[in-house]
């Protein structure tokens, strides 16, 4: 094994002065902008699937591949970002990050296959990866002590408002134009930002640290994560572990990951810092992140499908719905990032809690003849609760973390946060049929001879000359109506549950949280 070595920063090399004025703000737009880019492309696609699979001449299932190939290799590098920026420097990690990504984008709007288009993807995914972390680093890094809560707040807002635009831009670009500019439009955004970032901030190179490859802790984890993900991406499609292909990869998934922390845990060089929690904090927070957004994420999911498959809202205007939860959230993020320090974040993120508690129970008493306008609000109001939680809660995790362990930190939690929103796509779609089906069996125990009111139903449908199997399958669409009403009402009743448990574990988290960087921050 190669000895470490250090080579891109002197020992004692004095720390450089945060950026200022034009030049922070210059640096700031470029960052947001890529991390913005990278978020949105994780939900542009999923409108476009039909588009993609008819025009590549392959099945929506196999459509599908678009988005969990994407995903797959986006998971599977998060975990990596400490190790690569610590051997490659953090700056140039980044750039070569975002040009991949921008490479790629391209060669999936050129597909003229299903399989280069996942190869494409694969790809794409796999530069975008260290890219989310990074870039809270880099901010953090270059920011003033004092302005470190807006660096927060700027962050928070792209990996907030980039899901919710997603779909509403990929399906306003895929109806005007063709499904490939969906990717195409990543060129001057990915393009602009690397040549500022490297422009601004190439003599500002974080210390790299020349370290042996772990190869079995690589192996473990592109197997393991691999096949978690694969299995979360595409479980519900064959039955969950009815099918041996995802029983399989489940068992994969779990001896692998079992493995691989044992054996990070005892390398001498690990590619996954694991040690990170050891500190309180960094657990604590990381753990209501990913519960946090496992509750939150399913509210996105579901809303949507309910709205298109059972209220017959077009897949625009549930877009629309969906997008009133940004208005505040994008408002709001500013003013909560400067506050930061003025209040108790543990109180900060309880009241963020209890609105999106609120707002999920509020959720769960409408009816199937919920309008536009009435889902509106709910929405609207859940956006006070985002900036609330996304912005401390960075925070708390990042809190007594030295400058060199930021980007470690970034990427594991950015990691938990993903797996949080596969997990919550995965269980909320299988509960919310599960429970249809649950609903419509017991509404179906009530029409019988002896009910007045299904006999009366029946007799008015006659009298419209309904009748015979006619009359019963108009019932069973009726009944078919609520009761897919009333299973996602019974998930956003346990978003808003999940939201009240995780106020306690946010109280186990050890103040002074400082700034994030802690003193060993730029």
């Amino acid at each position: 094994m190669a000895a470490i070595s250090s080579d891109a920063v002197p020992a004692d090399a004095a720390p450089l002065k945060p950026l200022q004025g034009g030049m922070l703000a210059l640096m700031t737009v470029a960052i947001a902008f890529s991390t913005f880019m990278e978020v949105l492309d994780m939900t542009i696609v999923n409108v476009a699937v039909p588009h993609i699979a008819g025009s590549l001449a392959v099945s929506p299932s196999e459509g599908t591949w678009a988005i969990s190939s994407y995903s797959m290799a986006s998971a599977i590098m998060q975990p990596l970002t400490g190790w690569i920026a610590k051997r490659f420097g953090e700056v140039r990690t980044f750039v070569f990050s975002v040009f991949l990504f921008v490479v790629f984008s391209m060669l999936c709007g050129l597909a003229t296959s299903m399989p280069m288009l996942v190869v494409g993807r694969l790809m794409q995914g796999a530069g975008s990866g260290p890219m989310v972390a990074l870039s809270m680093s880099l901010l953090l890094g270059n920011y003033p002590k004092s302005k470190q809560g807006i660096a927060l707040a700027i962050w928070a807002m792209t990996i907030v408002i980039a899901p919710v635009l997603g779909p509403i831009l990929g399906g306003w670009i895929t109806d005007n134009f063709s499904w490939p500019w969906i990717f195409y439009i990543n060129l001057p955004v990915g393009i602009g930002a690397a040549v500022t970032t490297w422009f601004l901030l190439r003599k500002r190179e974080s210390k790299t640290v020349k370290a042996p490859i772990d190869v079995i802790g690589l192996v473990l984890l592109v197997a393991g994560i691999g096949c978690m993900q694969f299995m979360l991406d595409n479980g519900n499609d064959h039955d969950w572990f009815a099918s041996p292909l995802i029983l399989t990869l489940g068992l994969i998934a779990v001896v692998c990951l079992s493995f691989l922390v044992v054996w990070e845990l005892n390398a001498k060089h690990p590619v996954i810092d694991l040690t990170l929690f050891k500190q309180r904090n960094f657990t604590i927070g990381v753990s209501a992140m990913s519960f946090g957004m496992l509750a939150f994420f399913a509210i996105n999911v579901v809303s949507p499908l309910w709205l298109q498959t059972t209220l017959g809202f077009t897949a625009s205007w549930s877009g629309m719905t969906s997008a009133w939860v940004g208005v505040l959230a994008f408002l709001l993020s500013p003013v909560v990032g400067s506050t930061l320090g003025k209040f108790d974040l543990r109180a900060m993120i309880t009241m963020a809690f209890v609105i999106l508690a609120g707002t999920s129970f509020w959720l769960s008493t409408y009816d199937s003849g919920a309008s536009y306008g009435s889902m509106v609000w709910p929405r609207l109001v859940m956006g006070l609760g985002i900036p609330l939680f996304f912005i401390p809660l960075n925070q708390i995790y990042l809190s007594g973390l030295p400058a060199d362990q930021i980007a470690s930190a970034s990427g594991l939690a950015n990691f938990f946060r993903t797996l949080g929103s596969s997990v919550s796509t995965a269980l909320t779609v299988t509960l919310w049929q599960h429970r249809t089906e649950f609903h419509h069996a017991s509404l179906t125990e009530n029409i019988t001879a002896a009910a007045p009111a299904a006999t009366g139903f029946l007799q008015q449908l006659k009298g419209a000359g309904i009748a015979g199997q006619r009359g019963l399958a108009v019932v069973d669409q009726l009944l078919s109506r609520e009761a897919a009403t009333l299973a996602v009402n019974d998930v956003f009743w346990l978003c808003s549950v999940i939201f009240i448990l995780l106020i306690p574990l946010l109280w186990l988290a050890k103040p002074p949280f400082g700034s994030a960087g802690g003193p060993g921050g730029h």
